[in-house]
């Protein structure tokens, strides 16, 4: 007997989880955070449909927020089992568990704020960073093809070529074999590898992010960014581009890296304004074992995440220096769609600026400041401001 429900990511793109059930055993596939309204998500993400203790183990697909970011409540409400995974899903699962839980913290403090005024009890973070150690403290590598053994289920892990790391997870239960796909990439994608052809399922979980869309070859997207980065430096402009900590600062690094390498974009500054960034780069360069042959190649010449021209911002005092500067060049910083983080203090500086360029490069949700800047909209509010695009 083979049970599967589906309590996560089911006709919304946050929240991943499923549960397979055998006669002999329960498994988890992925524990993501809900992400939606505040209300919606509290209840959402602290209350599970299954008693935590009961769950045997945890297979992690890959590390972004929505497949890992409630491990910790998972933990924190009894789960004692593994939480198996691929080595540099591993290590960028402990800086995203440890980051949201500090965000966790940071939100609660915010909300007390307006409870207190209200005579309200205050909130407990959804979890704590001890929360999160002790779910970091659980995660076990396993590489790709490796087979590993939860009660009578055997599996395995096959790169899906979404983020360094990810992976299809494959089942064999009672003779029969599933296979979850996680979040898979595209073929040619930057630094890692294609996705594998996983061995033929009985049974196929597969996500439908981009089901109906058809992307462009990422040459063209490289061509336009360098027409970008042309025009805006021979206007002595600013080009700002949002990005997600993990995943896309990485592509777009080395993107630029390549591009200066190839004499198609003059040398120019290139700041990545993200501690969070720079932690996630840091890991990438300890597993060159998952990249393409093009990216090894290059990483035998030299950093493909550095060169003379790109450079790391830690400090929020050389992030604000950033800001009197005059000459042109390049900002990557988070978040991707432009809701928090460093980014929202270089737009306020540079976005009614026209020698300057504001480039996105992955998706952007209805209601965020980025998805307004896309549709056009100004002028727009940063930091309760109001700015003329």
């Amino acid at each position: 007997m083979i049970a599967i429900t589906f309590f996560g990511a089911v006709r919304t793109v946050t929240g991943s989880m499923h549960l397979v059930e055998t006669a002999d055993a329960r498994l988890l596939l992925d524990c993501g955070l809900f992400q939606g309204r505040r209300a919606d998500a509290r209840r959402v993400n602290s209350e599970f449909p299954f008693p935590p203790s009961s769950i045997d183990a945890v297979l992690l697909s890959h590390a972004h927020l929505d497949h890992c970011g409630n491990l910790p409540t998972l933990v924190r409400q009894g789960f004692r089992g593994k939480i198996l995974c691929t080595p540099a899903t591993r290590d960028l699962a402990a800086l995203i568990i440890r980051d949201s839980a500090e965000i966790q913290r940071q939100d609660a403090n915010f909300a007390n704020k307006a409870r207190a005024r209200q005579g309200q009890p205050p909130l407990q973070p959804l979890y704590t960073i001890d929360d999160a150690e002790q779910a970091i403290r659980r995660l076990r590598p396993v590489p790709y093809h490796q087979t590993f053994q939860v009660g009578p289920v055997t599996g395995a892990f096959y790169d899906a070529g979404h983020i360094l790391g990810s992976a299809i997870t494959v089942l064999t239960v009672e003779g029969r074999t599933v296979v979850f796909s996680g979040d898979l990439g595209r073929t040619a994608a930057p630094i890692i590898r294609d996705p594998e052809f996983p061995p033929a399922a009985d049974l196929l979980i597969m996500e439908a992010t981009y089901g109906d869309r058809r992307h462009e070859p990422f040459e063209r997207g490289e061509r336009k960014l360098a027409d970008v980065v042309r025009g805006t430096v021979r206007r002595g402009g600013t080009i700002l581009i949002p990005a997600f900590a993990v995943g896309r600062t990485q592509d777009i690094t080395y993107t630029l890296h390549r591009l200066q390498d190839g004499g198609k974009i003059p040398p120019v500054a290139t700041f990545v304004d993200s501690p969070m960034a720079t932690d996630a780069t840091a890991i990438f360069r300890k597993h060159p074992e998952v990249f393409d042959a093009e990216m090894r190649a290059r990483l035998r010449r030299g950093d493909p995440f550095g060169g003379r021209d790109i450079r790391y911002v830690r400090s929020v005092e050389e992030s604000k220096e950033l800001n009197a500067r005059h000459d042109p060049f390049i900002v990557v910083a988070t978040s991707g769609m432009c809701e928090s983080g460093r980014i929202l203090h270089h737009l306020r500086h540079h976005v009614g600026d026209p020698q300057s360029s504001l480039v996105f490069v992955a998706f952007q949700a209805a209601d965020t400041l980025g998805r307004r800047l896309v549709d056009g909209v100004t002028p727009v509010r940063i930091f309760d401001e109001s700015y003329e695009v």
